[in-house]
């Protein structure tokens, strides 16, 4: 395979192409269809039709979004430490893509493996949503530290859209279509957790046929772990010396707080707080963010051409504090979701988007990019941590999921007045 060609057409379709098929992940797994079946499986009612919750795991009971939520958060917490090294290593042994993969695999076969969940054998369940969030995860990492080889600075923006639009409109394409066999024709919803390994597994052939290692710019030498955390050291020194990019890590970990947990809780949270709301129009809402998300993508890449990225970061964040205030003190019933869902769809592909283009556009010229790409996936995984233990420990505390939205617009706040401190940059003013 020939060297990395920026501006390449095809290439960068390739690149794109892989988040048409992980996206199958966070859409069927962490937000539609899995989440609905879990809350089934997990719970049970008596003969007065009282829910009763509560899971049972190493002998602590939980009530059972709140382990789900630890489950999620620690998964995270591997992937913030292993990542570091691996893509120290990876930048040091061209061997970025060879890790792509073996996360990629990673967390489409345990995806399958979900098919085999159930309450009596609850330890291999949770492994299994431990691993498959560990897969897909750690392999956006390596995926991420393409974009600014393959892409012009000034591109990056639409590449980085043209990647999350792909993803929208491919992973509810799947779901679409296990929801027709699942109602039309009485499919188990399991047989969905394995759709999802094979569209992963399959589609991200197209990405690997066509992205090349980068070459081995360094002497080969021993101890290449050692040199993994050299690498990142000399990253960490020169990361304190650029001032808006520090900042900008420093709002992202904070906000990052907020948006992934609403993405990983949200389908939870409506079950659970939203009175009348049925599985078949809870997924209607899902694919309405989805669809939205497409639109919202592309949306933010054009208004970050007029008002800068950063401006464009702060408009989302002021929408998603608006949204986490109204479903707090409005939002009870499936009308009001349905009004939410669409407005966290137009914000939820436009700050995911954007979050990565602009910390493409600030980075110094390296070849290390995946090194620099372990911070950017460190802030996100360690903020997740945060907002979603908070979320799990609130609803664990007082009994409701609902007091948590408290933590999210506390984290879009103090995120957006980070933002707001970033000292301008030619590249995203």
């Amino acid at each position: 395979m020939s060297e990395l060609k920026k501006g390449d057409k095809r290439l960068i379709n390739a690149w794109a192409f892989y988040d048409w098929a992980n996206s199958s992940y966070p859409l069927v797994i962490t937000t539609a269809i899995f989440p609905i079946f879990y809350e089934k499986v997990t719970s049970t009612k008596d003969a007065s039709g009282n829910i009763n919750d509560i899971v049972n795991l190493f002998g602590i009971d939980f009530i059972n979004t709140e382990l789900y939520s630890y489950v999620v958060a620690l998964s995270f917490i591997i992937v913030s430490l292993s990542s570091p090294i691996l893509s120290g290593i990876a930048d040091y042994s061209g061997s970025k893509k060879r890790f792509m993969q073996f996360f990629c695999f990673l967390g489409s076969f345990s995806c399958a493996s979900l098919f085999f969940f159930s309450k009596e054998h609850l330890g291999f369940g949770m492994l299994s949503i431990l691993l498959a969030s560990v897969g897909f995860w750690g392999s956006l990492v390596f995926y991420n530290a393409y974009l600014p080889e393959i892409a012009d600075t000034q591109d990056h923006d639409k590449v980085s859209a043209k990647g999350f639009g792909m993803g929208y409109f491919g992973s509810s394409l799947l779901l679409i279509i296990n929801l027709i066999l699942i109602k039309g024709f009485n499919m188990d919803a399991r047989y969905s957790f394995i759709s999802v390994a094979v569209w992963w597994i399959g589609f991200a052939q197209i990405t690997f046929a066509r992205l090349p290692n980068a070459k081995n710019k360094h002497a080969s030498e021993g101890g290449i772990v050692l040199k993994g955390f050299k690498e990142l050291y000399n990253v960490w020194l020169e990361l304190k010396h650029i001032k808006q990019l520090k900042r900008y890590l420093i709002a992202f970990f904070i906000y990052s707080m907020g948006v992934q947990t609403v993405m990983l809780m949200a389908v939870l949270f409506a079950k659970k707080e939203i009175v009348g709301l049925d599985d078949g129009n809870l997924i209607a809402s899902v694919l309405i963010i989805q669809f939205v998300g497409i639109l919202g993508s592309f949306l933010f890449s054009r208004l970050s051409k007029i008002i800068g990225n950063i401006k464009a970061l702060g408009v989302s964040l002021f929408i998603w504090i608006a949204i986490c205030i109204g479903t707090y003190q409005f939002v009870y019933t499936p009308n009001g979701f349905y009004i939410i869902a669409g407005a966290v769809g137009l914000v939820m592909g436009g700050v995911q988007s954007l979050s990565r283009s602009t910390y493409s556009k600030l980075l110094p010229e390296t070849e290390d990019h995946a090194s620099y790409f372990s911070f950017f996936d460190v802030c996100e995984k360690i903020g997740i941590v945060i907002g979603m233990c908070s979320f799990g420990a609130i609803e664990g505390i007082t009994g409701g999921m609902r007091n948590s939205i408290l933590a999210l617009i506390t984290f879009f706040i103090l995120g957006f007045v980070v933002l707001l401190t970033i000292p301008k940059s030619k590249n995203v003013s």
